[in-house]
């Protein structure tokens, strides 16, 4: 039967218009206008997009099996105290969904990929805030507990939400792509929210010394997962090892494939170390720390996704109403 079907053509890169291009990718292309049945089959034949897809789209089922046990076991809807780690869990599934989606169906036109990686990068952003949120009920070092940056700290992790999904749609629009700002833009979009988000951790895990720092066995976790993030950024900015050798990485083992790998496995050890903290900190948590509200967990993640969708959907509407292609901007 899988004899009878054709899968799609592959191209090289100078038979796909320029918005396709990859850096130092030269083959596995797939057809400029694909249908969305030769995307989905696509899934089943060696492209350079093949392994971006399947190292995202695998994970999200392994993401949503703890997000189902959380709600399941427990019970996470009766006690508020476990909402930020089911925003979280949530997120979880659906950033590398979502990547998972965008890559997939990304070649139907040069419109259709802006716009699955709008909704890629409103995934992130949202990943973003779903570690704000973990991180400020359940990681905060016992010395910053209602301090004035925690109190301010979920406020300024929605904003920055925001304005750095603009900014990472932003990059996209073919006016900005001179001299390679538009990249440059898009590192800045995703660096500058994880940077932030992580100030209490670095604090706790690197320079918190004394009576007031949070010193337990899930440091750990964290280092692993602070290393896996900083190779996940150092990946995707300096696109090696294709960039040594062009051609040489275009079906596996791209910076990209890395990069998606790197991702899931530093948001593995971020999920265990955050277990590990939201269980070994409860009671302590419940006592000292600031009352875990509706406003600054499910309230908060509402917001994001609401002011998400209005700025994918503004970025969108020029691109659906244009008459012509955008093929001056690469992703």
């Amino acid at each position: 039967m899988l004899s009878l079907i054709k899968l799609p053509r592959v191209f090289t890169i100078n038979q796909v218009p320029k918005v396709f291009h990859e850096d130092s990718i030269i083959s596995g292309y797939r057809h400029p206008r694909s249908s969305a049945t030769d995307c989905i089959l696509s899934l089943f034949q060696l492209t350079n997009e093949t392994l971006n897809i399947w190292t995202h789209f695998l994970p999200t089922w392994y993401f949503l099996w703890k997000l189902v046990m959380v709600v399941l076991i427990q019970r996470a809807w009766q006690d508020s105290f476990t909402w930020p780690l089911l925003i979280f869990l949530f997120s979880c599934c659906i950033y590398p969904l979502t990547s998972s989606c965008a890559h997939t169906f990304s070649t139907m036109s040069a419109r259709a990929r802006h716009i699955c990686f709008f909704f890629d990068y409103g995934a992130l952003s949202f990943y973003s805030l779903g570690s704000a949120i973990v991180y400020s009920a359940y990681v905060f070092p016992d010395k910053w507990m209602n301090s004035l940056f925690h109190q301010y700290y979920i406020p300024i992790a929605v904003l920055n939400t925001v304005i750095c999904t603009a900014l990472a749609c932003y990059s996209r629009c073919a006016e900005n792509c001179f001299l390679l700002i538009h990249k440059y833009m898009r590192v800045v979009a995703f660096a500058y929210p994880y940077l932030f988000d992580n100030i209490p951790l670095f604090y706790r895990v690197f320079f918190c010394v004394g009576e007031g720092c949070t010193d337990m066995n899930t440091n750990i976790l964290h280092y692993y997962h602070i290393t896996l993030a900083l190779l996940t950024g150092f990946l995707f900015a300096t696109h090696l090892p294709e960039r040594l050798a062009p051609g040489s990485f275009d079906y596996i083992g791209h910076s990209h494939q890395l990069f998606h790998v790197c991702g899931i496995l530093a948001t593995h050890f971020q999920m265990e170390a955050v277990e590990q903290d939201m269980m070994i900190r409860r009671s302590w948590l419940r006592e000292h720390s600031l009352p875990i509200t509706f406003a600054s967990s499910l309230g908060a993640a509402l917001f994001c996704v609401v002011q998400n969708l209005i700025i994918i959907i503004l970025f969108s509407l020029p691109l659906l109403s244009a008459t012509i292609e955008y093929d001056n901007v690469t992703k």
